[in-house]
């Protein structure tokens, strides 16, 4: 019954789509017919016309590199259809004006003309079908199912198979029937070519290829009969040529072999389609119902890919920087809204609580609290993070055991909880979203909810420090800040649930008190990258009133200012360094932070002259946003008057240096979007060089010649082109990290440049030279437009013969229509022939006289192609840049690895405070992130049998687990550091 109430749907999709098989068949058949070929002549062809293969080579090469973002995967269907559309237009385009491969028996242009004339008549003859078959359904002359309309990508998939099946059987076989004293069948011809392997006998061998695709021409493929075996038909069908040698009198009666092969796919297709239509087939072959279809769709979690940092066409990066600009004109130093919550809080505390020091852990006689920054970039890497931290316990091995590590009953966040900015949608999809599949929020939860009185426990939950569930806390990042702190306020401090975590926050920064004289202090540094002087004066007071003597102080920031400062040669965070040095004496045995997306632990090397003022510092920026080199900071051995030593680095140094070779060889692969943006930079840098005059460059000495001619003439005439220089260069040396001086800030931005302004007057010259090389061989017209349709028609007549007329007849009824058709569609695969002549053109008479169209045409065809050439040539030198940069000068160590957009090698540091009042640290790691999550079916079984139970109480609390591919649900996480810090004494462990 499912199956025939399934059928019965309007919206059954029926499966009118075999040409998948068709495409087999036509890749097998070309296989064949190109292996039959002599080799030894393809090499000898090839030996001669190694000018012509070059450019084919160089050609094909960067269209590759152009298409290759987007092979085997669609990243945006909207780019990426257009960009596989504007590939294939411009190579047909090009291959057009090409020297054909006839080395391989394929003569390309004659091809390609063939195929868009059949494509063309095979789109007009199906579409025709389609709408008479829809009226015979419509008066009832046909079954219920031809009201199914078939889509009109499926035909023109059909038509375009169609259509190079017969453009290979034309390759290989040609138009010339064969004589035959008699017509035969095709249904004969496969019992006659077996009847000769039988003559030949099977210990005599096979017969050789050359003679089997001679029967596959003739007799498989063959015409089927001659016109005089079709009497009805004789004035309907285009005939071929008779090989006779000129021994023949009269016209042939010989059907087309391209013909006939055509009308009989076409006419496989319409049978085909009719059975299909007029029987009981469909309802034996049913499809998915749509709401099967649907479902399936919605069984994949809903993760949004890492943030394009080098996109030229993100709304959301633009939206950043004009969000920084503001908060750097506004938020600093005019509006603080860390001073608007200290003024309200003074000013409604009225005895309660301050909002800032919370001490309901207190009591505890041990505590498991977890610490992660910068997350909310990739979902899979997010979530990766947030599923480890969610689930009641990991097994991770050690040096010397496997150890039982249960969750955190307090989630510290340092910061950055969403890229590019902190927008709602950012946070929804980029944090909320992935904690949510993690951990589940009570069912009682509304997002939209906003909470007027923390901390809103759910139902039965006498107080705080009763409540039994994961609770989480987060200082804002720069950020969170880009906004003023509007958007974290809402989502963090007036709401109660982060997933299954609670949210008791209600201000940006805060303090906690927790078992054992253990505190966690959480510092707000803004954009300052230090805390403000109410903040100073609130943790200062804290320390005296409230923070014991014998207690410990954890010091979370988003800053690690200790790296950054010995990095940049700056000094920062004075305020908190103020705070650690003169008001806790000692107490702040830890400091961690996030911001650097890696992990690095630095201790305090034991001396007898000075006591540090922190003990551990431990950067762990790898919550979920794109990785961070390592082998930048290797050097760093002081913070104050201490000396520190580095404990733990991941990943490790060699393979952060091997991770920076990406950005040669998968910038653009990574980055495709920056095509916008370096695709208009080189045309705008050589814009006024086009057309160069004498371009013909037969050696390399005379090629590099006019190239250092462009240059000069650049700088001596030019004005767009000069004025897109010096734009870049401005750009290129501000873009240098401020670290170095200005002398080599000014070098290193002029060697940028010059690299990208040589490869663009290379690649200007190379499209020249292309050009003209293909008009002095007369394979670009240069007299006029659609001269490609002319030769196309001086060529039909001789490989098409039309001795009744048929061309001139359905000319005649369609208004003139199909030849135009075919006409115009020839000319949009003209664009080198527009190049060449509005090129001669400029040549001859000068650029000024030249009218404006003659000029947007022309410049519009040039960019065309520059386009494609110089977008993955831009991307290699910038690449290369960045490589060098990071690897050799230690400079950008933000923008070389934000391109590469790596999301593996994710970390976060769990913490114990012992019975005994000891604190162990375990930083736990996953080398490899999953990009493939598959629904737990142990979350759905617990889910309906406990579906009222919270979710930090089940024992799969995570939605989805990784692919089979991973072998281990826990992603084969592991320990990477450890050490302990005692209670008593200022001993490291």
């Amino acid at each position: 019954m499912e199956t025939v109430r399934t059928i019965l749907t309007h919206q059954y999709p029926y499966p009118h789509e075999h040409s998948r098989h068709a495409v087999m068949a036509v890749l097998i058949g070309s296989l064949f017919f190109i292996s039959t070929d002599n080799m030894h002549t393809l090499i000898h062809k090839l030996d001669n016309n190694v000018k012509w293969w070059s450019m084919y080579g160089l050609l094909l090469g960067f269209f590759y590199f152009f298409s290759s973002p987007f092979l085997g995967k669609t990243i945006q269907p909207s780019y990426s259809n257009f960009s596989r559309w504007y590939v294939a237009w411009l190579l047909v385009a090009a291959l057009y004006h090409l020297p054909s491969f006839q080395s391989m028996g394929v003569d390309i242009r004659m091809n390609l003309s063939l195929f868009l004339t059949l494509f063309m008549a095979s789109v007009l003859t199906l579409v025709a079908f389609h709408i008479t078959f829809l009226g015979l359904w419509y008066l009832g002359l046909a079954a219920r199912f031809a009201g199914n309309r078939p889509e009109i990508l499926t035909i023109l998939q059909n038509s375009v198979v169609l259509s190079i099946a017969c453009c290979v059987f034309y390759s290989h076989c040609g138009n010339r029937a064969p004589l035959r004293s008699s017509s035969f069948g095709r249904q004969l011809s496969s019992s006659l070519l077996f009847e000769q392997f039988a003559l030949a006998g099977w210990n005599k061998g096979w017969p050789q290829i050359h003679e089997v695709k001679e029967q596959i021409c003739t007799r498989w493929l063959g015409p089927v009969g001659s016109a005089s075996d079709y009497p009805v038909f004789s004035k309907w069908v285009v005939y071929g040529e008779l090989v006779c040698h000129d021994a023949c009198i009269g016209p042939s009666d010989t059907i087309s072999p391209v013909y006939s092969l055509w009308a009989t796919f076409i006419g496989l297709y319409i049978a085909n389609y009719v059975v299909e239509r007029s029987t009981g087939w469909a309802l034996t072959h049913p499809q998915p119902s749509h709401s099967a279809q649907h479902q399936k769709t919605t069984t994949n979690p809903e993760f949004l890919d890492m943030v394009p940092w080098y996109s030229g066409t993100s709304a959301d990066l633009f939206k950043t920087a004009f969000d920084l600009l503001v908060s750097v004109t506004l938020f600093l130093g005019r509006f603080d809204m860390r001073t608007m919550q200290a003024a309200m809080t003074w000013s409604q505390q009225h005895g309660r609580q301050d909002g800032f020091l919370y001490t309901h852990f207190s009591k505890r006689k041990e505590l498991w609290f977890d610490f992660m920054a910068d997350t909310g970039d990739g979902g899979n890497s997010t979530y990766s993070v947030a599923r480890l931290l969610a689930q009641p316990y990991l097994h991770v091995s050690n040096e010397l055991d496997v150890k039982k590590l249960p969750r955190g009953n307090l989630l510290l966040v340092g910061g950055d909880l969403a890229y590019p900015n902190p927008s709602p949608f950012s946070y929804e999809r980029r944090l909320f979203k992935p904690f949510e599949y993690a951990l589940q929020p009570p069912s009682f939860y509304e997002p939209e909810h906003i909470s007027v009185k923390k901390p809103e426990l759910p139902p039965g939950g006498h107080s705080l420090p009763e409540y039994e569930g994961p609770q989480c806390f987060a200082i804002p990042g720069n950020h969170d800040w880009f906004d003023g702190l509007e958007t974290f306020i809402r989502y963090i401090c007036h709401k109660s649930w982060l997933g299954g975590w609670l949210l008791p926050q209600e201000k940006s920064y805060f303090a906690l008190q927790l078992p054992h004289g253990w505190w966690v202090f959480g510092l707000d540094q803004a954009l300052h990258g230090d805390i403000d002087i109410f903040q100073f004066k609130y943790f200062s007071k804290l320390a005296q009133e409230k923070v014991g003597k014998d207690d410990t102080v954890v010091i979370i920031t988003h800053e690690p200012t200790w790296l950054l400062d010995w990095y940049w040669g700056s000094s920062t965070g004075r305020n908190v360094t103020q705070l650690i040095k003169y008001h806790l004496y000692g107490r702040c045995r830890l400091r961690m932070a996030g911001d650097l997306h890696f992990y690095l632990r630095h201790s305090a090397v034991p001396s007898s002259g000075t006591t540090p003022h922190v003990q551990h510092l431990i950067v762990n920026g790898s919550g979920g946003a794109f990785l961070h080199p390592t082998h930048i900071f290797t050097n760093f051995r002081q913070y104050g008057e201490s000396s520190y030593q580095n404990m733990a680095t991941y990943p490790p140094v060699e393979d952060s240096q091997k991770m920076a070779l990406g950005n040669i060889l998968k910038f653009r692969k990574k980055n495709w979007r920056f095509d916008v943006i370096g695709g208009f930079i080189y045309f705008i840098l050589v814009f006024s060089m086009f057309p160069q005059d004498d371009t013909v460059a037969g050696h390399l000495q005379q090629f590099l010649n006019s190239l250092g001619h462009a240059l000069i003439d650049m700088l001596e005439h030019s004005y767009i082109s000069i004025a897109g220089l010096l734009v870049l260069l401005a750009l290129a040396v501000s873009f240098v990290p401020p670290k170095v001086s200005r002398r080599k800030r000014a070098l290193i931005g002029l060697l940028h440049v010059s690299a990208h302004l040589s490869a663009a007057m290379v690649l200007m010259l190379l499209l020249e030279l292309g050009i003209e090389t293909c008009v002095r061989h007369r394979l670009l017209g240069t007299a006029g437009y659609h001269t490609l349709y002319e030769w196309y028609s001086s060529k039909e007549n001789e490989q098409f013969p039309d001795p009744t007329g048929l061309r001139v007849r359905i000319e005649a009824w369609t208004l003139g229509l199909y030849p135009a058709c075919i006409k115009y569609l020839m000319s949009a695969f003209d664009v080198p022939e527009v190049m060449a002549v509005t090129r001669s053109e400029i040549c001859k008479g000068g650029l000024e006289v030249m009218p404006r169209g003659y000029k947007l045409a022309y410049y519009s065809s040039i960019f065309l192609y520059y386009w494609v050439f110089s977008t993955p040539v831009v991307s290699l030198v910038f690449g290369s840049y960045l490589y060098t940069c990071i690897n050799w000068l230690n400079l950008h160590f933000d923008e070389a690895f934000s391109s590469l957009r790596i999301a593996n090698y994710k970390s976060f540091t769990r913490c114990h405070i012992t019975s005994v009042g000891n604190l162990e640290v375990y930083t736990l790691a996953v080398d490899r992130v999953p990009k493939e999550w598959t629904l737990d079916p142990n979350w759905e079984a617990e889910n309906l049998v406990s579906q009222q139970d919270p979710s930090y109480k089940r024992t799969f609390p995570s939605q989805w687990v990784p692919h089979s591919s991973f072998r281990d649900k826990s992603c084969n996480v592991r320990v990477i550091d450890y050490f302990v810090i005692e209670k008593c004494g200022r001993k490291i462990s």
